[in-house]
């Protein structure tokens, strides 16, 4: 009413349609931000895989529709290790989440970068060359000798390199395995008196075939055997877990295969996403195991006279190791552990020791919820080195060859997520230096040393081998 008594109607409408709309506006969900804090750990940073599969390859192996991968953001895809994020995440977010990797699956018509042909690192410019291309989710290399490689396919073959030259047939009668999740053949391990004695040696996740279950069981398994006409012979098994400690879930189950001086085989079982179960020392997962090269357990394995426990266990608490080495001079058995979101370690185990999975971590889950707020307790181990936030280790080594005369005996790590080979140098039980030498090729899945002191790094997306030695 104004000041002559007449009334005077105002609408509110534009204002609250202003207000509603720039609320909206400052409402939106950040989509890239989101993306990068739940997802980005498993399917890398660019959505083209990293533990997990690639977003924009095209393949949806659970729904192509949207209403599908909403769904399994949602409530998650407990057997191959996605948690759900109804908690952590609006219907709104999830819907922003999945609109953002459409439009970046548009956009991919990126080729990705190819593989450089010279990097320049703090000692030395690298040249790099493809030893191998046109692999199928390589996972692991290893040498017969100077002239000869072999590399594992984790869909279940077992490749062959001759004189620089890929054979075409894989070796045939290789183990049937479980390619499902993170599952398939992983490590071979070639004896270190392979000249003498001709053993080969295989991890794989391997399925309990006369399970009833709709889903069946599967765990790590270990064999070995010969080569003989490009045909795989004589196998032996060298550790099956007990057929009730299979689990039906398909991620986290290790593995490498190393060897010591004294004849020892170390390797690892991941927890099998059933962290809690790595303190119970009655069960293989969330384990290394110690065995001689035959299958036998040494006489002095930390565990060997409890009659609860597995004799092959060496140690516990260890979340998912996949990259395993053994300190050239020391003989000692370093680690790289997969954490959950952060907290990858780098570990050096010793006999009967014990990582602290699930009880103490610096990481957290993949939805951002907490595990435990305790990082240190008694009677459990402080990694050498955790990474904060994680770079998805996979593949160790300790550098011995001669061609890179300064980086002798240090560790070689790869990284998943970020697409790198770090090189860090250790003394004594401390990491003093950490440089990148080699990164954006592909996603790292294994590096080693070769027996003329290049040194291979395998990797996913593309799949193939590079070989990597000083300029001249």
């Amino acid at each position: 009413m104004n000041s002559s008594g007449k009334s005077i109607k105002i609408s509110f409408y534009p204002l609250i349609v202003f207000f509603a709309f720039n609320f909206n506006l400052c409402a939106q969900p950040d989509a890239p931000a989101l993306y990068q804090q739940y997802c980005a750990q498993c399917h890398g940073a660019e959505l083209n895989g990293g533990m997990a599969s690639s977003l924009v390859d095209g393949v949806w192996q659970f729904g192509a529709e949207d209403g599908y991968i909403r769904r399994n953001i949602k409530h998650g895809i407990p057997h191959l290790g996605m948690p759900s994020y109804e908690r952590t995440m609006s219907d709104d977010d999830i819907r922003a989440v999945v609109q953002y990797i459409r439009e970046t699956e548009r956009n991919k018509g990126v080729v990705k970068p190819s593989t450089p042909q010279m990097v320049e690192t703090m000692d030395y410019f690298l040249e790099v060359e493809t030893f191998a291309d046109n692999l199928e989710i390589p996972w692991a290399i290893d040498f017969l000798d100077g002239n000869t490689a072999l590399i594992t396919e984790r869909p279940g073959r077992l490749r062959m390199v001759k004189n620089g030259v890929l054979q075409s047939e894989p070796v045939k009668n290789t183990p049937k395995v479980l390619h499902e999740g993170q599952g398939g053949l992983m490590d071979v391990a070639v004896d270190p008196d392979f000249e003498q004695n001709g053993w080969i040696y295989l991890a794989y996740s391997h399925a309990l075939e006369n399970s009833k279950e709709s889903r069946p069981p599967a765990m790590t398994r270990v064999v070995r055997g010969k080569i003989e006409n490009n045909t795989w012979v004589k196998e032996q098994v060298l550790f099956e877990a007990p057929a009730e400690t299979y689990q039906a879930t398909r991620h986290h189950y290790g593995c490498r295969i190393v060897f010591d001086p004294w004849g020892h085989l170390f390797f690892a079982v991941g927890d099998r996403g059933a962290g809690y179960q790595a303190q119970d020392f009655t069960l293989p997962n969330g384990k290394v195991h110690r065995i001689f090269k035959d299958g036998a357990v040494p006489g002095d394995n930390p565990f060997l006279y409890d009659e609860t426990a597995m004799k092959s266990l060496f140690s516990l608490g260890n979340r998912n190791i996949q990259g395993m080495a053994i300190h050239p001079e020391t003989g000692e058995l370093w680690t790289t552990e997969h954490g959950p979101m952060g907290g990858d370690e780098l570990n050096r185990i010793e006999s009967g020791k014990n990582y602290g999975w699930e009880t103490i971590t610096y990481g957290r889950n993949y939805n951002g919820t907490i595990i435990t707020e305790l990082t240190h307790l008694p009677g459990m181990e402080q990694p050498v080195l955790y990474w904060k936030p994680s770079i998805a280790v996979c593949g160790l080594d300790f550098y011995t060859g001669d061609l890179f005369g300064k980086w002798k005996n240090r560790l070689l790590v790869g990284a998943l997520k970020y697409e790198e080979v770090r090189l860090l140098q250790v003394e004594e039980d401390r990491v003093v230096h950490e440089q990148v030498i080699f990164k954006g090729a592909g996603r790292v899945r294994d590096v080693s040393t070769g027996p003329d002191g290049a040194i291979y790094v395998v990797l996913n997306n593309p799949g193939k081998v590079v070989r990597l030695t000083p300029r001249e």
